[in-house]
């Protein structure tokens, strides 16, 4: 089936879900328009039913239609310079290294790590490892130093002037690579259709087992950022080829400038490559596992970033708004995190917290009634997540607790959280990394 076919077939399912829930639910618009008028009726419902309503039933019946094109293996695999910019990773960095020196990629690679004039011992713990892991991997390694901090952006465009080869993948200094992942990556770049210049790893969460919050966010990697890739990916377009591992050609990058000066450099510089009329694609199956922030704290300044990087992201590339290509509806469906994030914090919340004492102006009995589709939805994910796993040798572990929290509580800490890096954005308040 033709990939616009798909997608027709898909909004057509979304729209007729949207449709059926707008028809269950003009009781509930009806009650609600005399307590808030019906605009306010309207926007709220909107936003906490009928939006989300209609991007589940999107993405699922997307991830139904997806057909993946197997590998293509060449005869000769193209060169790589890997990018690993560093920064106070020193508890970290040796870890990244030795996964990155044990790649099986039958090609010539480099890696060439970046030290951002780091604090601590950084520079010494790279320097050492890559003395020791010199004579056990098939890639020249080497470190460069710069001594004033500069900024990720910075420091990658400088590794990009640096780096000999003209396919640039970058990883961050906390990361592991199952052996595979640069041979995947770039296999699947070579089998994805043409215009093809950048391709998004597949993230996961590797301290998992650390605490509650670290559980919940293993779900988080696992179910909601993986399917929203796949999606986006099947329509040609993905947004955010992160930085703790993608692929990029050197043309391309070139092309926009490298990497933007600004706190979300990985979802800026995608979105200018989208606008470019590039194709961003997805390997699902290329793993790199990342520690992700296990305070409350960290988190928070994380997702403040990401937040303040999709506005960026829309200051710089707002008119792909009208480009005329599938994914272009993933940019509009960006556009309505601000309003959705907005109304799940001041009126879903607290309509929760009225429902505790009986009163069900937003929240009642009846919002158990989409549990069950929750469940499906999560279901589903999971067994084509568990597929993946299952073919790579892989199985996924027992997180319970962390699935509960995912469901019921994680959102209820995510979405205030968003708010406030979209009005630190909007308010021009001084940016920084935060999770050091």
């Amino acid at each position: 089936m033709p990939v616009h076919v798909k997608f027709t077939v898909a909004l057509c399912f979304a729209i007729a879900w949207t449709a059926l829930s707008v028809c269950l639910s003009l009781g509930w618009v009806a009650d609600l328009s005399g307590i808030v008028s019906r605009p306010g009726a309207l926007i709220i419902i909107g936003f906490i039913a009928y939006v989300p309503g209609f991007m589940n039933a999107f993405m699922m019946s997307t991830i139904i239609l997806d057909r993946r094109p197997p590998h293509a293996q060449p005869a000769v695999y193209p060169p790589v310079s890997i990018l690993v910019a560093c920064y106070n990773e020193a508890l970290n960095i040796g870890d990244t290294l030795t996964s990155l020196a044990a790649q099986d990629y039958p090609g010539p690679f480099e890696i060439i790590v970046l030290n951002d004039g780091s604090t601590d011992d950084s520079m010494l713990v790279a320097a050492r490892i890559i003395g020791r892991l010199r004579p056990r991997t098939r890639g020249r390694m080497k470190l460069v130093n710069f001594d004033a901090n500069a900024g990720k952006s910075t420091v990658l465009n400088r590794g990009l002037g640096v780096a000999a080869h003209d396919l640039i993948v970058t990883v961050d200094g906390d990361c592991w690579l199952r052996a595979d992942a640069l041979t995947r990556i770039v296999e699947r770049m070579l089998s994805d259709p043409p215009g093809t210049e950048a391709v998004a790893g597949s993230v996961l969460v590797r301290n998992s087992r650390r605490n509650l919050l670290t559980r919940a966010q293993e779900w988080d990697y696992f179910h909601g950022i993986a399917a929203v890739k796949r999606m986006q990916s099947m329509f040609h377009g993905t947004l955010v080829a992160q930085g703790a591992f993608s692929l990029y050609t050197r043309r391309a990058l070139e092309s926009v400038g490298g990497w933007p000066h600004c706190v979300g450099e990985d979802i800026v510089v995608t979105w200018a490559l989208l606008r470019k009329g590039y194709r961003v694609g997805y390997a699902e199956d290329a793993l790199v596992f990342t520690n992700v922030p296990h305070e409350f704290r960290q988190f928070a300044n994380q997702r403040r970033r990401w937040s303040r990087g999709l506005i960026e992201a829309f200051a710089a590339h707002w008119p792909m708004l009208f480009q005329w290509r599938l994914s272009t509806l993933f940019i509009w469906w960006n556009l309505l995190f601000l309003p959705l994030d907005l109304v799940y914090t001041f009126a879903f919340i607290p309509g929760l917290i009225l429902a505790v004492f009986g009163i069900y102006w937003i929240a009642g009995p009846l919002t158990l009634a989409v549990l069950p589709l929750a469940a499906l939805w999560n279901w589903f994910i999971f067994r084509v997540q568990r597929r993946m796993f299952r073919a790579q040798g892989l199985r996924v572990r027992r997180n319970p607790g962390g699935f509960l929290f995912y469901v019921f509580a994680y959102s209820l800490l995510m979405q205030p959280v968003c708010v406030a890096g979209y009005f630190a954005e909007l308010a021009g308040l001084r940016k920084t990394w935060g999770t050091k």
